[in-house]
């Protein structure tokens, strides 16, 4: 069955001074599904994801909800692509909840002060997320992995139709990166278009669909399910990995 598609990318190209990052990539993510892109370093994951956020320049077309990326005024932007980096630069003396109240800053006027939907938004961003507690405390007091989890909440706090994220779990430890898990597929559920960087691969294994890069290329785009993806992993792995079933979930194990 085609799904509609929340973004696209047209024959793009980008380079990080003389040295060319991406070479002419064309791929599409489903609307309402979460896709990960994943390869080994170097492949230009990272890359491809700060194109489609408009974070860096490129040659080619994104086309986000049918329409070019560039057609969009930075606030309809932000309000309908949300962003989260490995090195977001949140200012570390803001509190929890005035972090993730900058999630709401696309559907506010700067004169205006946050509203009681903004207020409502963030304290239910802030449950969900087991943040309650730590409202009060400074970004600057977090470990790196509390750090991740307030940012994530802010770009939910956007309610943006399209989630970007780079390596979002970096740092964070197993409850917590099942606690991402369940809220990424909670988000999917209710429509939203999840897209993100992943190095561990059995996570990744746990999205409706991988995009797989090599040399700053997408060599496959497919279905987790797919034996073609699996045989396509372990030649762009080097035949390091095997894949095996356990309880209807798809794993990668070293060889």
């Amino acid at each position: 069955m085609s799904h509609p598609k929340a973004l696209q990318a047209r024959q793009l190209s980008a380079r990080h001074g003389r040295h060319q990052v991406l070479h002419a990539v064309n791929v599409d993510f489903e609307a309402g599904r979460w896709t990960c892109i994943v390869g080994p370093n170097g492949a230009g994951k990272t890359s491809l994801l700060k194109v489609l956020a408009g974070l860096m320049d490129s040659d080619g077309e994104v086309l986000l909800l049918d329409k070019p990326l560039g057609t969009y005024s930075p606030r309809v932007r932000a309000q309908q692509l949300a962003w989260l980096g490995q090195h977001d630069n949140a200012g570390d003396d803001l509190s929890v909840y005035d972090v993730v109240m900058l999630g709401r800053l696309p559907h506010r006027q700067w004169w205006n002060g946050a509203g009681a939907q903004d207020r409502a938004v963030v304290e239910q961003c802030l449950d969900d997320l087991q943040l309650s507690e730590w409202r009060n405390r400074s970004l600057g007091s977090l470990s790196g992995g509390e750090r991740q989890r307030v940012l994530l909440a802010r770009a939910l706090a956007v309610q943006a139709q399209v989630l970007l994220m780079d390596e979002p779990v970096a740092n964070a430890d197993v409850p917590h990166q099942a606690d991402w898990l369940n809220t990424v597929q909670a988000a999917t559920r209710q429509g939203q278009t999840v897209v993100s960087v992943l190095h561990d691969l059995n996570l990744a294994m746990r999205a409706d669909r991988l995009v797989v890069m090599q040399r700053g290329r997408v060599v496959m785009q497919a279905a987790v399910d797919d034996p073609a993806l699996h045989a396509c992993l372990q030649d762009v792995f080097v035949h390091r990995l095997v894949f095996h079933q356990v309880q209807g979930q798809w794993i990668a194990l070293p060889r």
